[in-house]
């Protein structure tokens, strides 16, 4: 899109204010509001803010960034609409003061990691999977778990109590130029899934953020509150963030798909694999970055818990799912929608990229159904786990070699040194849980 399309547009629907969006490390979805009369400035990478503001950026003496539009995120908001008016957004990058892009923001970090990947001859292709419980609000318009509905895996209406809403979220996507492919209720009651085409690694995080701000807008607007949260209630499955991933070569053929590979699988495809699973226990704290995910990443719930992959087998933490040719790709399950997906990206990039450098051997795959195997089986197997919670994955992504060059030295430092702060207020709080097995009988 150009600036003139925009500008445009801007005039046809009588677009009166202006939203320019960034996101700092943590994944969280920031914003400067601006009216008519400054579009134009804005347009021209000329509004200015303090980055000493957002957690993550800079320091109060080095303050002053800029917000760089990338004018294809350019997009008017369907449901803010008022008297005749209406409000666009625009996606930005975070620059420094001097005109350089600022090290420690997310989407310019996958910018650089992206840039790697075509300099060894490969773009990178995502589509995610977030699922998202829907649940009602108290009298005082405070969330609660209590959920409106009793539907489970596909179930329809009059079960499904979130249908209305759900397709008021798919309606508004298409309206901001998704293109939906298929909704339904998940597994859970109250539990909810909405799937988009797979796109670029660039437009597919930006297309995972507005996903999440969209429904928890338009949950709003039918008077429930939307969770990303990747375990809100105990005993039932948790929201995850299946992440479907694939390389093409320069010339726009799948470089993952080979026609007479084992499975019809490439070289490079097996290499990535072997990345990823090497890797994996060292980005997970990127992918599942809070002290909850980890209440998610246990046996029984679907959740891959084991570093392992498979063709069919939905126990492990890469799937290779059925589709060949074009569709040829690799389906990471372990990611939560709490992630910052620009960083999540990243990091699962240039962990293949380290198989396909390395020319890493993919492990034998798994068939078997790994949550019914025997601790003696997953050993000889060489099965390994995650980490069991975010203090262990923190420490394997510090240790990890890779992580600081995927992340860049600004984002690694900021991000471990919020994470182990999570973690130590999370260590130090005294729960409900303690109160009830404790308080009375000591």
């Amino acid at each position: 899109m150009t600036r003139e399309e925009i500008m445009k547009i801007i005039e046809e629907q009588n677009v009166h204010f202006f939203r320019l969006q960034f996101v700092d490390i943590f994944g969280f979805m920031k914003n400067i509001a601006i009216p008519l009369s400054q579009i134009e400035k804005a347009l021209d990478g000329q509004i200015m803010f303090d980055g000493s503001s957002i957690d993550g950026f800079v320091r109060i003496n080095e303050s002053d960034m800029y917000l760089k539009p990338d004018y294809n995120t350019f997009c008017v908001l369907p449901w803010r609409e008022q008297d005749g008016t209406n409000a666009a957004r625009i996606i930005c990058d975070v620059y420094k003061s001097d005109g350089t892009p600022f090290e420690g923001c997310p989407r310019n970090n996958l910018k650089r990691v992206l840039a790697e990947a075509k300099d060894m001859g490969f773009t990178m292709n995502v589509g995610t999977e977030a699922e998202f419980f829907l649940f009602e609000k108290d009298e005082m318009g405070e969330a609660t778990t209590i959920t409106h509905d009793v539907a489970g895996y596909f179930d329809v209406d009059p079960d499904d109590c979130g249908i209305n809403c759900r397709r008021e979220i798919i309606e508004t996507l298409e309206a901001m130029g998704f293109e939906i492919e298929a909704s339904h209720h998940e597994v859970a009651e109250g539990q909810h899934e909405v799937n988009f085409k797979y796109a670029d690694a660039l437009t597919a995080a930006d297309n995972t953020l507005t996903f999440k701000w969209v429904v928890r807008s338009i949950a709003a607007r039918h008077g429930l509150h939307a969770t990303f949260m990747p375990k809100p209630v105990f005993g039932i499955n948790g929201s995850g963030m299946h992440t479907n991933q694939s390389l093409f070569n320069l010339d726009g053929t799948n470089a993952f798909f080979d026609e007479n590979g084992p499975l019809q699988l490439s070289e490079t495809c097996y290499h990535y694999i072997a990345g990823i699973a090497k890797n994996a226990k060292g980005f997970v704290a990127v992918t599942n970055p809070l002290v909850n995910s980890y209440k998610r990443l246990v046996p029984g719930y679907e959740a891959p818990v084991y570093v392992a992959w498979s063709a069919s087998n939905r126990s492990a933490l890469i799937r290779i799912p059925a589709s060949r040719g074009m569709g040829t790709r690799t389906e990471v399950r372990c990611p939560d929608p709490t992630c910052n997906p620009y960083l999540a990206f990243a990091m699962m990039l240039a962990s293949g990229l380290d198989g396909v450098k390395n020319k890493l051997q993919a492990p034998d795959s798994v068939d078997q159904d790994i949550f019914k195997m025997t601790a003696a089986e997953k050993e000889a197997a060489g099965i390994q786990s995650l980490p069991a919670n975010l203090e262990e994955a923190i420490n394997e992504l510090k240790a990890n070699p890779i992580a600081k060059e995927a992340l860049g030295e600004h984002i690694f430092a900021k991000y471990v040194e919020g994470k182990e702060k999570e973690w130590d207020n999370y260590r130090t709080a005294v729960t409900d849980w303690e109160l009830e097995n404790y308080l009375d009988n000591y």
